[in-house]
């Protein structure tokens, strides 16, 4: 080949690598990512789950796009929120449970979907087994309901001279498991569900008129949305409080027993990863996790003047001070 040939050839493909460029960046799968809460309150989350997602080989901007959709604590929006997702013929859908999950499940039968949730996806239909799901839905579980007869039982331990323990749950959450763990403890349990934040400040009135000495809150997307209310209510109003997950001890609560949270959603960052390299859904058992942690905080036993028992230090896995 002449030289003027070469660089004429040369010429011609540098041309037209802007447009293969462009090609490539509009091929670039697109994942829909469902919550129901805000971009604020999952920060740490969405941080774990890009991190899942770079681990498996896809990176935000550069060979992958993630489509935020946030509900701001509007459940009603979340229909409209997940068809949306579905137009725009998405690859696939991370998504947190109970409303959100719902929402997905209506609106698509194909769309690879993954969720993290709390609860059991098998008793709540969206999977028909744990090790091989069926359809387009799998995902990764805290375990998290089958773990509040613990967390009550560690509650009673933290106080144990009162009669009353208060439970506070989302709307949407059954309180059975708790009422028999109170029965079995031989502690009446005052159980107050909320559907919003509007709602907070009248339940804690309720648990102090009641004479309640400990206070256990449940896992939902909306009570982990206004953790920081959370925490600053048991505080003022002198009450010891058990939480499901560190990030309200890390805000000042007192306790917290479960899973990571941010791990689940790394494993979901994960699997979406593998369904974009071609792993379907049913091919990919639900994780549970195989570690749970017992996280106290020195400074705000100090603050409410309890002490907290030596048994509770021993088997603590960290002890903020």
């Amino acid at each position: 080949m002449r030289r003027r040939e070469f660089i004429t050839l040369l010429g011609g493909a540098a041309a037209a690598w802007p447009l293969a460029a462009r090609a490539q960046q509009g091929a670039m799968p697109t994942i829909g990512f469902l919550d129901s809460t805000s971009a604020t309150a999952r920060a740490t989350q969405v941080l774990a789950f890009r991190q899942g997602l770079s681990d498996a080989g896809f990176i935000d901007g550069r060979n992958v796009t993630i489509e935020f959709r946030w509900a701001e604590g509007r459940t009603d929006r979340l229909p409209e929120l997940a068809n949306d997702l579905v137009r725009r013929k998405v690859a696939a859908i991370a998504t947190n449970a109970v409303y959100s999950l719902a929402a997905v499940k209506a609106a698509t039968s194909t769309i690879p979907t993954v969720f993290v949730t709390g609860g059991d996806p098998v008793a709540s239909g969206y999977a028909t087994s744990l090790n091989r799901p069926a359809g387009n839905i799998t995902g990764v579980s805290f375990n998290s309901t089958a773990l509040n007869p613990r967390r009550l039982e560690l509650l009673s331990e933290l106080v144990p001279k009162s009669a009353v323990l208060a439970v506070l749950l989302d709307s949407s959450a059954s309180s059975v498991a708790l009422e028999t763990a109170g029965l079995t403890l031989g502690r009446n349990i005052l159980v107050v569900k909320v559907a919003s934040e509007t709602e907070l400040e009248a339940a804690f009135t309720k648990f102090v008129q009641a004479g309640a000495g400990g206070l256990f809150v449940g896992e939902s997307p909306n009570l982990f949305a206004h953790r920081r209310e959370l925490v600053l209510l048991a505080t003022r109003h002198g009450l010891p409080a058990s939480f499901g997950l560190r990030e309200f001890v890390e805000l000042g609560g007192l306790m917290s027993y479960g899973a990571s949270s941010t791990d689940a959603y790394r494993r979901a960052g994960d699997y979406v990863g593998r369904i974009l390299k071609g792993s379907k859904p049913s091919e990919l058992p639900v994780e549970v996790p195989t570690k749970y942690e017992l996280v106290l905080n020195l400074a705000t036993a100090k603050v409410l003047n309890i002490g907290i028992p030596e048994k509770l230090l021993a088997i603590a896995d960290e002890v903020i001070e």
